[in-house]
């Protein structure tokens, strides 16, 4: 049982972190630089528009 705790902990310690990381950049207001990125490559490299 101890050995299979030590197995799952990591896991879960990575997906608060990650949990974390997403809430702390939705509050720097990251979200609209993101899009606009996403937007950025599909015109110009994709070529759509």
């Amino acid at each position: 049982m101890k050995e299979l705790l030590n197995k799952i902990r990591p896991g879960y310690a990575g997906i608060v972190l990650g949990i974390l990381f997403v809430i702390y950049g939705v509050s720097r207001g990251e979200v609209s630089h993101v899009l606009n990125k996403a937007i950025n490559i599909c015109l110009e490299c994709i070529g759509l528009g």
